[in-house]
């Protein structure tokens, strides 16, 4: 899964009432900008599967300081 998926944002701003408005636009492989729900499930699956070594490693070191910062805490009590 090594596509070239282009992103393409635009932002136009209204008059100064407030009338903000902002489109995001994703165009895949054919161009078409639409991604149907199985592909968009499919997609997301594997960009989080990428991230599962940071997470585990962030998670390792969280549970590594916390242990750390509870051992400082019991032998400053006593």
């Amino acid at each position: 899964m090594n596509e070239d998926n282009t992103l393409n944002i635009e932002q136009n701003v209204g008059d100064v009432d407030g009338n903000f408005s902002k489109s995001i636009t994703i165009i895949d492989e054919d161009g078409s900008g639409e991604m149907g729900d199985v592909e968009a499930v499919i997609d997301l699956t594997y960009n989080i599967f990428q991230y599962i070594p940071e997470l585990v490693f962030v998670s390792i070191y969280a549970l590594g300081m916390y242990a750390a910062v509870l051992y400082i805490t019991k032998k400053i009590k006593g």
